[in-house]
């Protein structure tokens, strides 16, 4: 009878849900029990939404940018209509708490179909004149075609919704594959398209995992272009398998993102900010903060009010609204986690809270749920994994250091380059530092404060390319120049 009331999940190909021939199991995070069953799709599923994607175009393509503008308004409103419903699914489906998807995941995703409903309305194309030729030359835009849009486990109807509303405000189809962990907010848009009257075939969505779906559609030949966001190594896949079509590639990768906290800084900012930078959904954020580097001066003291404060944290029952951690994505993860705070302990460094150091008490339905609690590691080399890799998880590294210098050096000294934050109340130093680090997007005196309007990216392993207003607009369109003599 269990097995029965199991979710079941289908593609949507063509404007229908389309079951698959094989399914995977999903599971509850929070629970470490099978939560759905989702489509194990390959090369005749992906084949099957080329098709629709292509019959699509024509018609999506000749829309006018007002039209296509209201028809992601009213996704937009159909999505935040049923907000509670899609917070409760996301929750339950990425073990994320049900507060960060109330308030981050699910309003996001609406607004990034707000934003590119708009913002697609405002883009100008260039123009210049030679006059002693008689000649006027003009850029053209136009979509792209068919889009592979390939998203994580970690935000899922967040980090999907910034591609499928730049895609398709310009005019693109789209084939979409989320994780195969975390599918059901996707399949929930899916049921609200035709209602806000996205033509059939514009929006296809193939379930499955990435070697054999994800794979599938890069390696088609009409799928010129792909947004990817994940790992550094499953984007190395990616350009060997698209360069022999030379497609276009967005590519945006993992992090491992210093936090530079000068002793002019302002603790009673920095020290919750931090917190959320290191520790917010589960540090299953690309833009978390694993390094703190502490100025020799405040390093004692931060140490002991952030570890104070960290210890508040609650981990336990998402659904929880009272809970601060909910649980990691996956068993594996939960294990590949742990590991790196083991090879820290093995190293010689300190834990000072968190796994290993302080007992997890969980409520009775999540004993077999993948929780951790927020870890603290100091005395750790620069060297080490710890400081090296991409953890992904609830752990930060907190070492000293004494010039801007020397910290500006050692925050570059890794093979990422995502987003970094500086704390002081120092102007110019601000902005000396923010300069100089390697990184894509550089916080000060705050986190995580996003315009969509401008770039998102990373330099270094963090990936190819930006996204945001107008860089979306250029990934998702191909320049012509035309020139015209009179």
């Amino acid at each position: 009878a269990h097995s029965k009331s199991l979710l079941v999940l289908e593609n949507y190909i063509g404007g229908k849900f389309v079951p698959c021939s094989s399914y995977i199991d999903s599971y509850n995070p929070s629970t470490g029990d099978v939560y759905c069953k989702v489509p194990d799709s390959g090369k005749e599923e992906v084949e099957a939404a080329v098709k629709a994607a292509k019959a699509a175009f024509p018609i999506w393509s000749s829309k006018s940018p007002l039209e296509r503008s209201q028809i992601l308004n009213k996704l937009a409103d159909l999505i935040e209509h049923d907000l509670e419903a899609f917070a409760q699914a996301e929750s339950k489906d990425q073990g994320k708490t049900i507060t960060f998807a109330r308030t981050v995941d699910i309003p996001r995703a609406v607004y990034n179909f707000r934003f590119f409903a708009s913002s697609t309305l405002h883009h100008t194309t260039e123009c210049t004149e030679m006059a002693t030729m008689g000649c006027v030359h003009y850029t053209f835009r136009a979509p792209v075609g068919i889009a592979g849009l390939i998203s994580p486990w970690n935000l899922p109807l967040y980090l999907l919704t910034w591609k499928i509303a730049p895609a398709i405000a310009c005019g693109n189809t789209v084939i979409a594959k989320p994780s195969e962990m975390t599918s059901v907010t996707t399949w929930m848009m899916c049921r609200l398209l035709e209602k806000a009257g996205v033509p059939h075939g514009v929006v296809n969505v193939v379930f499955g995992t990435g070697s054999k779906a994800g794979e599938a559609l890069v390696c088609h030949p009409d799928v010129p272009l792909i947004s990817f966001t994940g790992s550094t190594l499953t984007a190395q896949r990616i350009m060997e398998k698209s360069a022999p079509h030379c497609k276009r590639l967005s590519l945006e990768l993992g992090g491992k993102n210093p936090a530079i906290i000068f002793d002019d800084a302002d603790l009673t900012q920095c020290i919750p900010t931090t917190l959320r930078s290191s520790f917010a959904n589960q540090g299953e954020i690309c833009l978390c903060t694993s390094r703190i580097f502490v100025q020799r001066g405040i390093y004692s003291e931060f140490l002991k009010r952030f570890v104070t404060e960290a210890k508040k944290w609650k981990v336990g029952d998402p659904s929880d609204p009272t809970v601060d951690v909910g649980a990691l994505i996956s068993k594996e993860h939960l294990e590949k986690v742990k590991s790196y705070v083991k090879k820290a302990q093995a190293e010689g460094a300190s834990i000072l809270c968190g796994e290993g150091v302080d007992s997890l008490a969980l409520p009775t339905g999540n004993q077999k749920g993948y929780f951790m609690l927020p870890t603290i590691i100091t005395e750790v080399k620069d060297e080490s994994r710890c400081m090296q890799e991409e953890i992904f998880g609830p752990v930060t590294c907190v070492v000293p250091f004494d010039t801007e210098e020397e910290v500006i050096k050692r925050a570059n000294n890794v093979k990422y380059g995502l987003a970094a934050t500086v704390w002081s109340r120092n102007v110019g130093r601000v902005h000396r530092v923010a300069q100089r680090l390697q990184s894509g997007l550089v916080w000060t005196n705050c986190w995580l404060v996003r315009d969509l309007n401008l770039p998102f990216g990373g330099m270094k392993a963090s990936g190819i390319g930006r996204e945001g207003a107008k860089d979306s607009y250029e990934f998702f369109t191909e320049v012509k120049t035309i020139t015209i003599k009179h």
